[in-house]
């Protein structure tokens, strides 16, 4: 004979509850979109509340002492709207601009990566621990975070210059969205020049089959993005193999050692790792690297 298992009544409850906010979560979402295309006039949100026409706009009239007349058109914030500028160029209303700032904030970590000096840091840290011959320590979320506020102290007079001259101008209505982007990406084009490589500069252009320009001003920026990220994975490669150096000659001696003396089942990585430690402290390891990432950018 088979034998059910009772239902719960907890179960059932939780179950009920979670649909309840469910159904309330759509009911809100419905009201905001229809508040947004409407432009926030006060008779779409009374027939949003209450899509009969009963009772809500009655209440509604009563409370605007209106009457009988019903609801006046308010004129609200329009949702969509590309204004064309006697210069040529198309404005876009704040519904849209909040739309597209919202998406670009999904390239963020894209843009923190290949724009930015967080690749070279993170690298070099990473080969760093694998020198010393430590798995786990420190942990990838404290150089991760290093990384992060390491790449804001090297990366603070570019946000300073974007702030200044392409932000807050923005913010204040002086300038359009279009005008701060293309203000704004001049701080970081030239701090992306400063550390790229001619050639491969010159491998991106042969790639992508591009005429060579003029001047610095007029590589485009697809180009510079990935011809930065190829010089500073290179950079990144250089710092770690003289890192690598000093380790690896311990590790030799260690090995040299203990095969001496006739240990050759021990490992050698088990005795050098703490000489390593106390060798990487006595010279301030973490002073030495932090200042040498530093100076790589022209700190």
């Amino acid at each position: 004979m088979i034998k059910l298992e009772p239902i719960k009544v907890n179960n059932l409850l939780q179950c009920g509850r979670l649909f309840a906010v469910a159904t309330l979560r759509l009911q809100l979402i419905k009201v905001v979109v229809i508040l947004l295309l409407s432009g926030f006039s006060l008779s779409s949100f009374a027939q949003a509340v209450d899509p009969a026409g009963g009772d809500g706009l009655a209440i509604a009239d009563m409370m605007l002492g209106q009457g009988a007349e019903g609801f006046k058109p308010i004129k609200g914030m329009p949702a969509v709207t590309v204004t064309t500028n006697p210069d040529g160029g198309q404005e876009y209303t704040v519904t849209l601009q909040i739309l597209f700032m919202m998406t670009a904030l999904t390239f963020l970590p894209a843009i923190l990566m290949m724009m930015t000096s967080f690749t070279r840091i993170i690298i070099v840290f990473s080969i760093l621990r694998q020198a010393i011959g430590l798995q786990q320590s420190p942990s990838n979320q404290i150089l991760i975070g290093l990384s992060l506020f390491l790449t804001l102290f090297i990366m603070s007079p570019v946000l300073k210059e974007f702030n200044d001259t392409a932000l807050q101008p923005y913010i204040n209505e002086q300038i359009t969205a279009r005008q701060a982007l293309d203000i704004g990406q001049k701080p970081f084009r030239k701090f992306m020049l400063a550390n790229t490589r001619e050639s491969d500069l010159d491998l991106f252009f042969r790639v992508g089959n591009v005429a060579p320009v003029a001047s610095s001003e007029d590589i485009p920026f697809i180009m510079l993005m990935p011809a930065f990220i190829t010089s500073e994975l290179k950079t990144a490669f250089q710092i770690g193999f003289m890192i690598f150096i000093p380790f690896l000659v311990l590790d030799i001696v260690v090995a040299s050692v203990l095969m001496a003396m006739g240990m050759m089942m021990l490992s050698p990585l088990i005795i050098s790792l703490p000489f390593k430690i106390m060798l990487f402290v006595m010279v301030d390891g973490w002073g030495l690297i932090i200042g040498t990432l530093a100076a790589s950018f022209g700190m």
